[in-house]
């Protein structure tokens, strides 16, 4: 016992002070707040202040405070949540669109912390209350359309490299057959269809009775997985991007099972607003430029029928109305390195309309071809005091390239300046139009004052957990009992703290980690202060006594954390959402339960008992 090593006391200390610093910013509470951001062409100076204060005082919402955090951010405390929602509203509406009105939460912590990247656990659903959605995909139409695509496709290139087919089916099951009049047309077919769709087809031949080639197309597992698993995450995408326009701090956007899709939107309680977003509509369309009228005719307010003025990159560009492909034709996009070393765009059709497009191509080839965006939004504005929404179609040109040569199924877009420009691009092509329809299966709302009495449940469930068994620890074990309940205190501390650092999300299943961590955290003390008081009755001394019990029980302890370890493992690996917020606080208490009970504890009897003669121990009852 004399020998513990100085080192580890300051191992302790060092663990113990940051693990203060990192879990203060937990007893500051957030602030409900709104932050205005400025777009590009905007700013935040005192005029906008000014509007914003007189929209809230029309609204009768007092705020708590204006903080100027930079030229292009304005953030507004409010008293409660309720205030928040309304002003966010409010203010939404009062102002153009070249400010994002945004929900947020402004933390109170002490510049200081914030400066060592002190910041406080993020508060799930349940806790600061919110709406809660599932949202299932229709896969079955999903996967229609994208085999009535490949039909269509198939059919367009067959035809554009001249190999005659005698039929072409899609069948109610999902497969494809192809009828040719020789064999050769068929191996030819057979060659294009593994070249254009590599693995996608497990492909068959057939000689029928009446001279007919068949060629059978029927999708591979593998691509049906690879569909299915496209549909939910292009999904996933749009629904953020989406949900980045109610500015809601946090959100949960997460896979559940094959088809379904959970979304929790913490800090909103207007159901149908979400839901608004959320089933909102957003695609894109591409249009040939118009290089036939004037643009300066154009600039000065004579635009040509057929033909719409756009802003792209600062620059005017004329374009005609018709559109000759839209969003809903594209089934895929990913950024490339294109053959002379540029990035590139690649895009798969399948949607319908490829025939079209590839004709009107073919006819333009030389011409410029603009991709426009097109997002339908809900603008909010005041009428009689309340906030009322109006559908409002947003266009904006992403894209202008040259039309090289005929376009078909796969084609790339290329002329991009940068792999960035390449990725944002592909992303927007891709999130546009959602690829398959979504339906909400199930909807729930937590208010914020629920949430606000689920944490006061929560804490104090906490606390008296934690005192019962500081009474129960302290009257048993006496000195080693407030040892034990030091470590406790510690253990608590570093939970908190570790959460914080890596940013978890604390849910009420999270709490329940904690309360029962409490519980566990006790248990490798009691197995080493009942081998001690062993140690003791077999006459043992009182140093020998120590000793021995922290070396001997060390084994127990770990094997039986490792077990519980291994559950709470296999809870987070299969489980989701509060499954897994239970299993990260149990993992984590059981590794700061296991530091502050072996090593903590044990420099604590060290330092009280390692120098100096005892002839009795503080532990409990006579032994």
């Amino acid at each position: 016992m004399k020998s513990f090593p100085r080192w580890k006391y300051g191992l302790l200390f060092v663990v113990l002070t940051l693990g203060l610093v990192y879990a203060a910013p937990n007893v500051f509470v957030e602030d409900p707040a709104v932050q205005i951001s400025a777009n590009k062409g905007a700013a935040i100076d005192t005029s906008l202040i000014g509007s914003v204060q007189g929209f809230l005082q029309a609204a009768s919402i007092t705020p708590r405070a204006y903080e100027e955090e930079n030229d292009t951010s304005l953030l507004i405390r409010f008293k409660n949540a309720e205030d928040q929602l309304r002003g966010k509203d409010v203010i939404r509406a009062g102002l153009s669109e070249q400010y994002t009105v945004a929900l947020n939460l402004a933390s109170s912590t002490p510049a200081w912390l914030r400066a060592v990247g002190a910041d406080p656990m993020k508060l799930g659903l349940d806790l600061r209350g919110g709406v809660h959605f599932l949202l299932a995909i229709d896969m079955d139409s999903f996967n229609q359309r994208r085999t009535k695509g490949n039909v269509r496709g198939i059919g367009s290139q067959l035809r554009s490299e001249k190999i005659r087919y005698r039929d072409l089916q899609l069948h109610p099951a999902g497969d494809i057959t192809l009828d040719f009049r020789t064999k050769e047309d068929m191996n030819k077919a057979t060659r294009m269809i593994e070249n254009s769709y590599r693995g996608e087809f497990v492909v068959s031949k057939t000689n029928l009775p009446d001279g007919i080639f068949r060629l059978s197309l029927d999708i591979s597992p593998n691509e049906k997985l690879k569909t299915q698993d496209y549909a939910v995450d292009q999904t996933m995408t749009i629904l953020r991007n989406r949900i980045n326009e109610l500015g809601v701090a946090e959100p949960i956007v997460q896979r559940q099972g094959a088809s379904r899709i959970a979304v929790d939107l913490p800090g909103i309680q207007d159901t149908a607003r979400a839901k608004q977003i959320l089933g909102g509509t957003a695609t894109v369309e591409m249009h040939l430029v118009d290089t036939e009228h004037d643009l300066k005719g154009a600039l000065e307010g004579q635009v040509p029928v057929g033909s719409t003025l756009y802003d792209y990159e600062g620059h005017p560009v004329l374009l005609q109305n018709r559109v000759i492909l839209s969003g809903t034709s594209i089934t895929g996009a990913s950024s490339s390195i294109g053959e002379n070393g540029r990035p590139s765009v690649n895009i798969r059709l399948g949607g319908g309309d490829e025939s079209l497009f590839y004709r009107v191509t073919r006819q333009n080839i030389g011409r410029p071809m603009a991709i426009v965006y097109v997002e339908t939004k809900m603008t909010g504005r005041l009428d009689n005091g309340d906030v009322v929404y109006t559908p409002h179609k947003t266009e904006k040109v992403i894209s202008v390239a040259t039309i090289k040569s005929a376009l078909g199924n796969n084609f790339q877009i290329t002329g991009l300046s940068d792999p960035q420009e390449s990725r944002n691009l592909s992303l927007l092509l891709r999130s546009g139009a959602l690829p398959a329809p979504i339906s909400i299966i199930e909807e729930s709302t937590v208010g914020p004052s629920m949430g606000k009495e689920n944490i006061n449940k929560g804490v104090f469930s906490v606390v008296i957990g934690f005192l019962l068994i500081v009474f129960f620890m302290g009257i048993y074990y006496r000195f080693f009992g407030l040892v034990a309940n030091l470590a406790l205190g510690m253990n608590l501390v570093l939970l908190v703290a570790l959460l914080s650092i890596l940013g978890a999300t604390l849910t009420l299943p999270g709490i329940a980690g904690i309360v029962l961590t409490v519980g566990m955290a006790v248990d490798a003390n009691v197995l080493i202060f009942e081998r001690i008081r062993e140690e003791l009755r077999n006459g043992m001394s009182p140093q020998a006594s120590i000793q021995a019990g922290y070396e001997k029980a060390f084994s127990t302890i770990v094997d039986s954390n490792v077990t519980t370890l291994i559950a709470a493992v296999a809870l987070f690996a299969l489980g989701t959402g509060a499954i897994k917020g239970f299993a990260v606080t149990v993992t984590l208490g059981l590794l700061t339960s296991m530091f502050t009970a072996i090593t903590g504890t044990r420099a604590v009897v060290a330092w009280f008992y390692g120098k100096r003669r005892v002839e009795q121990l503080s532990i409990g009852i006579k032994v």
